[in-house]
């Protein structure tokens, strides 16, 4: 018998191999998902980002509708717009004390655990606000009530501080992020008053305020819920507030004066179409800041503040030459024309706040910047009405805008705030 391990060969025995080698096979390889050309698809490439961008939106899109909402509301139950204009200023004044310190809590403690109380809180105000509007209660009950109820926090503001997160070692895509951030508050403005506006009518007027009230506590909730994209909370500083970094309180001063120029181009415009066309043609200005507010996160830097107040300070000027040939199609085109100034001047003056502002205050900063916007908004809506009421001509409102925004510019250059961002 053969002995198992041999084998006859052609030349004798030989050992048989007790295996046959083989070539190990080449591992497979996933091929690395491509990065899109377009700068703000790869935003979204992040993990998460999509999550917490569609709750953000969601939550945006009501504060632009709770104003007028409320507006009608009041306007409908007591037939009083100046009683519905003054419970309304009582809301912004309010939500312009409490806003900083909403923020610094958020900051401090975290987004979501201080974002969805704030905001459960404001939306009960809301409805008790709809329930008092509805019972005709006393004045006194409308305006402390959209006081009390003022505790909405900085979805925005918020927004960018997760942006701010993620893309720390990515100015380019930063920058980006600020521009998509801006297109998305002007795309909201824009649509938040005509959706309240058209549901206030086509069903009742609480009908606004409902609907306000629910998209903005589901999205809030759904930001919220997205923790893994949320900022870690910095440990405490003895910084204090931010208002005491260098440059910051000069940087407040141009923004207070930058809101002048839209509350009062807003006032000077409604006054001087007066009619249903008020609304489209002031919405262009909106439209025009969205679009470029879009191009301008596709360049890789932004400009220095200064360069766009410059260009702001000149656009504005278009508006007040269109008042004065009398066409309505002259001046549509002026305000989509001044209306493109907006957007590159706010992404960058932002940009400057995230520099200038540390890290654990990055919400207070923000919001601190957004504050000082309203009370410019509020100052030159004043000043704007004054002027349309008083002067010859609702055309003489406009020079308004053209002077505030000249003023931001003499501002920015003197303080030497506009670095770039």
């Amino acid at each position: 018998m053969p002995h198992p391990e041999l084998t006859l060969t052609p030349t004798g025995p030989a050992l048989a191999p007790r295996y046959r080698e083989t070539a190990p096979k080449a591992p497979r390889t996933r091929k690395a998902p491509k990065t899109p050309a377009d700068p703000y698809l790869r935003l979204f490439t992040l993990p998460g980002a999509r999550a917490f961008t569609a709750g953000n939106l969601i939550a945006r899109l009501p504060m632009g509708m709770f104003g007028v909402s409320t507006v009608v509301m009041i306007a409908e139950g007591y037939d009083s717009y100046a009683l519905a204009g003054a419970v309304s200023a009582a809301g912004m004044v309010a939500g312009a004390l409490t806003a900083p310190w909403i923020a610094r809590l958020v900051d401090r403690h975290g987004q979501a655990r201080i974002a969805v109380p704030a905001t459960v809180w404001a939306v009960l105000g809301q409805l008790v606000l709809l329930l008092c509007a509805y019972a005709h209660a006393p004045a006194w009950a409308l305006a402390v009530t959209a006081a009390l109820s003022a505790t909405a926090p900085n979805t925005g503001g918020m927004s960018r501080a997760r942006w701010t997160h993620l893309l720390k070692d990515d100015p380019d895509a930063l920058h980006t992020a600020n521009a998509f951030e801006q297109a998305a508050d002007e795309l909201c403005f824009m649509l938040g008053p005509v959706l309240a506006a058209f549901l206030c009518s086509a069903l009742f007027p609480e009908a606004g305020t409902l609907v306000a009230a629910a998209l903005f506590l589901g999205g809030v909730l759904l930001f919220a819920a997205q923790r893994a994209t949320e900022p870690p909370v910095a440990p405490r500083t003895a910084a204090g507030s931010p208002l005491r970094a260098p440059g910051m309180p000069a940087l407040l001063a141009v923004f207070l004066a930058t809101g002048a120029v839209f509350g009062a181009m807003e006032v000077v415009t409604l006054a001087y179409v007066d009619g249903p066309v008020a609304g489209p043609v002031l919405a262009l200005q909106a439209a025009g800041s969205f679009a470029a507010g879009l191009v301008y996160g596709r360049v890789r830097r932004s400009a220095r503040l200064a360069s766009c107040l410059a260009a702001m300070t000149v656009l504005m000027a278009l508006p007040l030459l269109a008042a004065l040939t009398g066409s309505l199609l002259a001046l549509a085109g002026a305000l989509l024309a001044a209306g493109m100034a907006t957007a590159p001047t706010m992404v960058t003056g932002m940009a400057l706040v995230q520099r200038l502002t540390p890290p654990a205050q990055l919400n207070e900063g923000m919001t601190l910047a957004v504050t000082a916007l309203l009370g410019g908004i509020a100052a030159g809506s004043a000043s704007g009405g004054w002027l349309a009421d008083h002067a010859p001509s609702p055309t003489y409102g406009y020079l308004i805008p053209t002077t505030s925004a000249a003023l931001a510019l003499t501002l920015c250059l003197t303080a030497r705030v506009g670095r770039r961002a």
